[in-house]
């Protein structure tokens, strides 16, 4: 049976049989309404759209084909029957080509109408379903997350569900895969998007400043309290509130944490007074959230108060051609940057970029793209601009492209200046390249953050990689 909700549009301008085929119609739980001429067709259909039109080619004041073309330009998921006379089926033919489901020839009785119109709205549904997961399957971009793969899709999904909820959001993964664009996202989708976004990252901020963040506090609430503060709750009012790295929270500001989530109210450190505040959290972590829990780390009131609708982001490993998709936009936006034109990947830098694991996921994957825009003027992208670690994969290097990346680049090649061995003073040079080296371990290979540590540009660690690695090729030859 058809749905009691499918509205028809009638366009037949004899008002005995504009009757009759209503009946026909209304005894199949259809809404009907009918029109007699092109004019209040066109009126009817900019008023609402119908599920599906019952169209008379013959009409008084114009011809029916170009009501036709008006349903099919304007409203292309509503399915449209044409009813015609014995000496018009060529024009009915015309019309099949320009997009009517369907045509019936005059007369016709209430079986033949109602069973065609069925046939056309199952087929306006089936369409409708599969517009929508073709859609979803070839969407390569959301918000500013960039990836076409089964897992993001399903990641697209779960935001759009949950975006129009109040329901605290629990997201996961590894470190690089995104959690805070997943977070904007949540936000940007959701009812809220006029509010405040507001960030807070709890693992950068000391943790005796972290209750003032959060909450704010009041002038003289503690040494260098000179005046009062509004703290991120109270900025997220009517917003979103996304607390980054929750697990690494003390134990003792869960506690408030927690009663903040209940009571949905916030005092400032310090202050005598609670404000009601209207706030949608959003959590993330790079831990397994159960694991710290079970571990006594964090309390398991919070996680279940927190922990409403988990969203997981997969590893690029796991993001099948997403890799690639990633590394040519951001080749794109880093070589506009600096104004260094690139006209893409080799094929082999391409299949490099496929089957390498990114540890570092995508931070790492932009890390790489932009060192080789900065250090290179253009052109094709080849295997000899490719950084550590990745030229360790790509010479089929049998150990960790990690690992390889921090050994000694020259070995093969010492240099003229080796110092004595019955001396304990080494070169400024030595020195210098065995703390980079230790940098870069200590950070996993990310060399802004290995730059900031030493309080060097990253450009400097680039060019010294790029030297490095000169020197190893000619020791080699």
């Amino acid at each position: 049976m058809p749905d009691d909700s499918s509205h028809i549009l009638l366009i037949e301008d004899a008002a005995p049989l504009a009757r009759v085929y209503t009946e026909y119609m209304r005894a199949d739980s259809y809404r009907v309404t009918a029109v007699a001429t092109g004019a209040a067709a066109l009126a009817a259909l900019g008023e609402a759209t119908p599920d599906a039109v019952v169209l008379d080619l013959k009409l008084p004041d114009m011809d029916g084909l170009e009501i036709l073309r008006h349903v099919r330009r304007q409203m292309p998921d509503t399915a449209v029957v044409v009813i015609t006379a014995h000496g018009s089926v060529s024009t009915a033919v015309d019309a099949m080509r320009d997009g009517a489901f369907d045509f019936i020839v005059k007369p016709f009785n209430a079986a033949r109408l109602n069973v065609t119109l069925r046939n056309a709205l199952e087929q306006r549904r089936l369409s409708s379903i599969v517009r929508r997961y073709r859609a979803d399957l070839e969407r390569d971009r959301f918000f500013d997350f960039i990836g076409a793969s089964a897992p993001m899709q399903a990641v697209y999904r779960t935001i759009e569900h949950v975006a129009t909820s109040k329901a605290s959001v629990f997201i996961t993964g590894e470190s690089g895969t995104g959690k805070e664009l997943a977070a904007d996202a949540i936000h940007r989708a959701s009812p809220r998007r006029a509010g405040p976004f507001i960030a807070l990252n709890c693992a950068a901020i000391p943790k005796d400043l972290l209750e003032s963040e959060i909450f704010g506090h009041v002038r003289g609430a503690f040494t260098g309290a000179t005046g009062d503060r509004v703290g991120a709750a109270a900025a997220a009012d009517g917003g979103t509130l996304f607390l980054d790295e929750v697990c690494e929270m003390a134990p003792d500001l869960q506690v408030k944490l927690l009663r903040f989530v209940q009571t949905e109210t916030v005092r400032p450190v310090g202050g005598m007074h609670a404000a009601r505040v209207d706030v949608r959290f959003v959590c993330a972590t790079n831990r397994d959230p159960r694991a710290e829990v079970e571990a006594g780390r964090f309390r398991e009131d919070l996680y279940y108060r927190l922990h409403v609708v988990p969203l997981h982001l997969p590893p690029l490993r796991e993001r099948g051609e997403d890799p690639l998709i990633l590394a040519r936009h951001f080749l794109n936006v880093y070589g506009s940057e600096e104004g260094h034109r690139f006209t893409g990947f080799a094929p082999e830098v391409e299949a490099l970029i496929a089957r390498y694991d990114w540890p570092g996921n995508v931070r790492q994957l932009q890390n790489v793209v932009r060192n080789i825009v900065v250090l290179n003027p253009g052109g094709q992208v080849g295997l000899e601009m490719v950084p550590a670690p990745l030229d360790a994969a790509a010479a089929g290097a049998d150990r960790p492209a990690a690992a390889a990346a921090i050994e000694p680049l020259a070995a093969t090649a010492p240099s003229p200046a080796e110092p004595p061995t019955d001396t304990p003073i080494r070169p400024l040079w030595l020195m210098e390249k065995e703390l980079i080296r230790e940098a870069l371990r200590v950070c996993d290979d990310d060399v802004p953050r290995a730059a900031s540590l030493l309080e060097i540009s990253p450009s400097t660690i680039y060019r010294k990689l790029q030297l490095w690695r000169a020197e190893e090729g000619r020791g080699r030859g």
